[in-house]
């Protein structure tokens, strides 16, 4: 379902509606995760960007469309309805009403998410979504370009990032915990393979925004990192004079 853009950039500060948290980093970086615990301790919304590629990638993959396809792909993430609900601590992901979150995390749905989040088209149409959900404001969304691209006036961001077999380490709980069966050593050469894209497309590539926090969360539980942020957020609501 189409949805309407709003400007590139906005000022959030005063917002009734709190605040827009932008969160970045490599894949298994725990931004998810982070996200997710920050949004419920802050009362926000939690928006998975990296979710809405894969949703489409899975619904390009049941429709059998060629993932360069860039026209037939446009018009089919115009067409389609990605909606996110949050149950019992767990986000759901929804594709024209269908409850496809256990599907996102198939090795094929991810290898194809990393196709088409290179498309400028797709990452267009999905940057325009993204704004739209949080206009509002009192929403955490993470991603590879919250930061820089969908929200670079957000009033707070973060980037997360961790050792690569750490992340890999991750990524394999993860896989097991959804009945997924992939090694551990071709985890970390996926991620490795998904970073080197990731940074070097022309389409919103990752990178850190300047203004951004780092912080390396390998040595650190989600409880210790989501605690830093929330350190961060407190600061800068006290310098703004606002309220989170």
């Amino acid at each position: 379902m189409p949805m309407r853009a709003t400007p590139a950039t906005r000022k959030t500060e005063g917002n009734s509606g709190g605040l827009i948290i932008a969160i970045d980093g490599p894949v298994g970086a725990g931004k998810s995760t982070a996200a997710r615990l920050l949004a419920r301790r802050l009362g926000y919304r939690y928006i998975d960007s990296g979710a809405m590629y894969r949703a489409l990638a899975w619904k390009a993959l049941q429709m059998g469309l060629r993932l360069d396809d860039e026209q037939r792909l446009r018009r089919l993430a115009d067409a389609s309805s990605i909606t996110f609900e949050t149950s019992a601590d767990r986000l759901l992901v929804r594709v024209d009403g269908q409850e496809v979150s256990r599907q996102l995390r198939e090795k094929e749905v991810e290898h194809a998410s990393s196709k088409i989040s290179t498309l400028a088209s797709i990452r267009s149409i999905m940057v325009a979504r993204q704004r739209e959900m949080a206009v509002q404001g009192g929403v955490v969304m993470d991603g590879r370009d919250i930061g820089t691209v969908v929200f670079p006036d957000a009033d707070v961001k973060f980037y997360l990032e961790a050792r690569l077999n750490e992340r890999a380490r991750r990524r394999y709980l993860e896989t097991r915990a959804a009945g997924g069966d992939r090694g551990l050593k071709d985890l970390a050469e996926e991620i490795r393979l998904r970073d080197a894209r990731d940074m070097r497309r022309s389409a919103s590539p990752l990178r850190k925004a300047v203004d951004a926090v780092t912080i390396d969360t390998s040595e650190f539980n989600p409880s210790e990192v989501v605690g830093m942020m929330e350190e961060r957020i407190r600061k800068r609501v006290t310098a703004a004079g606002a309220s989170p």
